[in-house]
């Protein structure tokens, strides 16, 4: 009877010791398998002439699209006023735009597209450089792209804001904008950002903040700067992890940055915000040149009607873009630009999507 007793006492204690040791010994921590490397052709000159576009394409030769990026060379003098961005999407094959009907119009999407603009004026210098964000996961292997359109805007100094949502159950991991048709050379979009279908962020208009985490939408605005257009279209794209993927361990975390300007005629500025060590891997970005207060308020246009974005894409601390290949990017930098009127209470915004596929 008594060694029944003192077993009974000693698996007692081995129980209270394991219960202990659980306390004390951290959960398991999962490694961050998300991978993105950055690949660019380099830059395509034009447009050459006035009221076109240019088209550029950057490609995956392994992995999908987690969004892309586009930067433009302008020159100097009152013509570099005339370069702007006309688009940053993706693409099925590097050159077909998704353009028709909205909802899911893609899947496993490697292709993104560049499209650079003209106004009235051009230059020898005007170029525009595209940026595929190659992104692997060894939980999201499959995505989907979402476009939403919207018609306008047609009135000068105006905004035509558009925002397309992921399916449920699907983690927003990046997006893009564009604007139709490039013969309307006032016509640009002026911003590209995450965000939430939610009334917090009124559906939309407002930008997702800095350390929010898990955006489930991405917004395009579109601004029509000496008005005209009958035919304007504004489109906004959101890359999506694919369905039936278990996303409840993922994190995407967003980081953002606001400065003030440019405010003074053909004038340009930029601003870079940063995934940091916790974050996880920077997978995409966005830009704007706005009003101001975007993450608060309902979006509004900049102070002149010819401030357009020259640039949005990865890059380092400093703001110069990455080369073809990097593998370490963590970094998104806007780059804007005021038109030949002075731009007062304008202020200039930048957004990278930070991932952590938990696995």
């Amino acid at each position: 009877m008594a060694k029944a007793v003192l077993r009974r006492a000693v698996a007692g204690k081995s129980l209270v010791v394991g219960a202990l040791l659980a306390l004390l010994v951290p959960a398991t921590a999962y490694a961050n398998t998300v991978s993105v490397t950055v690949k660019t052709p380099g830059a395509t000159s034009g447009p050459a002439g006035t009221f076109a576009e240019i088209s550029t394409h950057a490609d995956c030769s392994s992995g999908l699209i987690s969004g892309g990026g586009i930067n433009q060379a302008i020159g100097t003098g009152t013509s570099s006023n005339g370069n702007k961005v006309n688009g940053t999407s993706p693409s099925p094959d590097g050159s077909t735009e998704y353009l028709g009907s909205t909802g899911v119009v893609g899947t496993d999407v490697t292709h993104w597209l560049g499209i650079g603009g003209s106004g009235g004026a051009v230059n020898a210098s005007f170029s525009s450089t595209p940026y595929a964000m190659c992104f692997t996961s060894n939980l999201i292997n499959h995505t989907q792209v979402v476009m939403n359109k919207v018609a306008g805007p047609i009135s000068a100094s105006t905004v035509g804001l558009v925002t397309a949502t992921c399916p449920a159950n699907t983690r927003l991991i990046g997006g893009g904008a564009r604007i139709t048709p490039a013969d309307v050379g006032s016509l640009k979009p002026i911003a590209s950002f995450p965000t939430f279908n939610n009334a917090g962020h009124d559906y939309g208009q407002k930008a997702a903040a800095d350390g929010e985490t898990n955006p489930d939408s991405w917004t395009a605005v579109g601004w029509n700067g000496g008005g005209g257009g009958t035919d304007n279209v504004t489109y906004a794209y959101a890359i999506c992890s694919g369905n039936n993927i278990d996303i409840s361990g993922t994190t995407v975390k967003v980081r953002f940055n606001e400065v003030s300007g440019p405010t003074s005629a053909t004038a340009g500025a930029t601003v870079t915000a940063a995934c940091g060590g916790n974050d996880g891997k920077l997978i995409s970005g966005g830009a704007a040149i706005s009003g101001g207060s975007v993450t608060t308020t309902d979006f509004t246009g900049p102070g002149s009607p010819g401030d357009h974005l020259n640039g949005s894409f990865p890059s380092n601390s400093g703001g110069t873009p990455v080369g073809d290949g990097t593998t370490t990017a963590a970094y998104w930098t806007a780059s804007t630009h005021t038109g030949g009127g002075s731009s007062p209470s304008t202020y200039s915004e930048a957004w990278a999507l930070c991932a952590n596929d938990g696995i």
